[in-house]
Parts: C-alpha cells; structure tokens; sequence
C-alpha cells in the first residue's frame, strides 16, 4: 500500500494593491450611494478634481481632513461646474454651495467645525434631495481610509 504526501508548502497570499486617489469607493450620503474618490493627502487636496471634464453622473470627490476647521475651495483650472457640501466631524451635512468653472474666487464654508468637503456636479445635492441633516456613512469612510492605507483613527473616525 502506498502513501502519498502532498507538502503543502503555503504559497504566500498576494497582498491586496493599497488603493490610490484614483479609486472610487460606494459611500451612503443621505438616502443616495455615491461612487466617491477620496482625497487625503495634501498633493491630492491641492489638485482635486482639476482639469477634470468626465466626472460621472453620481461620482464625486471627498476631502478628509484631520481636524475640524473652516474650509475654503476655488475652482482654478477646474472645467466642470460642481456643488461643494461641507460636513462636520459626524459625518453631517451642514451647507452646500455651487462652484463655477474655473472661477479663482474663494468658496469658504460659514461653519469653522467643517471635517468633510464632497465635490459633486453641480446641480447634484438638489437634484437627489441631499440637504442639510443629511449624515455621510462614516463605516464606509472608514472602510475606504483602510483601504487607501489610512488608519481611521488617525482622522479621528471609528472607534
């Protein structure tokens, strides 16, 4: 009678690619699922949507900030007309305004407590019904940070 053995030699697991600023992410914003990049790092800040001219009908970009503050966006070298909502350290929309294309003008929020900035087209927040109140999903924030490579904690998200 004869035996077989197999070695079972563990191939080591291909370690999941860290996901980059050009990766969308489902995230809940009131009653509505955006497909969402996030923008974490300052570089990816600074640029944003830039030069962009083929944002999707319910994709838009998230700005994550560290701490609580006063926001301010323009519009430089920018063509596609957007709304920015602004949103405090609970994920709660609390204003949303209208960018124009390419306009330098600044576009601060009235708040000084503002933690998150969603860039979508203009017309958008209105348009699916997301006013002020509406509640961004934090788990999904949080999920997307882990897998960009972020610990949510350290924005102060999670637990």
């Amino acid at each position: 009678m004869a035996f077989l053995a197999a070695c079972d030699h563990a191939k080591p697991m291909a370690q999941a690619s860290v996901k980059t600023v050009a990766d969308f992410f489902d995230i809940r914003v009131g009653g509505k699922v955006v497909r969402m990049q996030l923008a974490v790092r300052e570089d990816e800040m600074a640029h944003g949507l830039m030069e962009r001219s083929n944002l999707g009908r319910d994709e838009g970009m998230l700005f994550i900030y560290d701490k609580p503050q006063r926001m301010s966006f323009w519009m430089h070298n920018t063509p596609t007309p957007l709304d920015i909502g602004f949103f405090d350290a609970a994920g709660v929309l609390r204003e949303f305004y209208p960018l124009q294309p390419f306009d330098e003008t600044t576009v601060s929020s009235r708040g000084t407590a503002m933690k998150f900035a969603l860039e979508m087209n203009q017309g958008w927040f209105h348009e699916n019904g997301v006013t002020p109140g509406a509640q961004l999903d934090l788990d999904a924030i949080a999920a997307a940070l882990k897998a960009r490579g972020f610990e949510p904690e350290e924005f102060r998200i999670g637990k």
